[in-house]
């Protein structure tokens, strides 16, 4: 069974480099369909961002991708799905049976790549390290941006004699995920009403980035992908 989930407004139009790699990845078998799906996902014009392996029986397989500009919409997920499903049957990296589910990376969304750090910049965050930084791995705060490959974090956990701004490196990170505020609401809010003026955009104008490609099945419904 296949789930399709669309949880992500379309974001602010900026310029990306779509190529750019993942610097926080995925780790045991989640790796290995990572390695599966990030091709599939890249002939769509779309990009990985994480992959999640939950449960022993009737494991769940969640695949979290997005267009290079932060949107994904329920079409993208859709193409995605019927692009992927058949190269997984092939490949068989789970030898029990799972369901597949496709979504966007949420609100509450990991950060991966570089230019994730910059693009939330002001929202807060919680990291988790691989190697202990002054004798700790997790870290909470307002994220700040980057500076050369490190994140830079305004800490709303330091304690008393400790700096109230780390530099952390991303690469050293096993995980880094925004933190669900009424400020991120609101901005996605705004970026959700952007993207529906602009769906009122005259017959004829584009109204996704040329990076964006479609599947001929994109535009079956979820509901159709689960009875398949």
């Amino acid at each position: 069974m296949t789930e399709t989930t669309d949880t992500a407004p379309a974001a602010e139009p900026q310029l990306i480099n779509a190529a750019e790699p993942r610097l926080i990845t995925d780790t045991g078998v989640a790796a290995r369909i990572a390695g599966i799906a990030d091709p599939v996902a890249d002939g769509l014009g779309l990009r990985l961002v994480r992959v999640r392996v939950s449960g022993t029986e009737g494991s769940t397989v969640q695949i979290m991708a997005e267009r290079p500009d932060g949107s994904m919409g329920i079409e993208d997920c859709e193409a995605l799905s019927r692009a992927l499903s058949p190269v997984l049957d092939v490949a068989d990296p789970i030898q029990a049976a799972y369901r597949l589910e496709i979504s966007s990376p949420g609100l509450d969304r990991p950060l991966v790549r570089l230019s994730d750090f910059d693009r939330h910049a002001g929202h807060l965050i919680k990291i988790e390290m691989e190697v202990p930084v002054d004798g700790r791995k997790r870290f909470k705060g307002t994220l700040l941006g980057t500076e050369g490959d490190k994140a830079k974090l305004r800490r709303d956990d330091a304690k008393a004699g400790e700096p109230a701004e780390i530099l952390l490196s991303i690469a050293d990170m096993s995980e880094a995920r925004l933190v669900l505020t009424d400020e991120l609401i609101a901005e996605s809010l705004r970026r959700g009403k952007q993207s529906d003026d602009d769906a009122d955009l005259p017959a004829g104008k584009p109204r996704h980035p040329k990076h964006a490609k479609r599947s001929a099945g994109a535009s079956q419904t979820a509901s159709q992908l689960e009875g398949e």
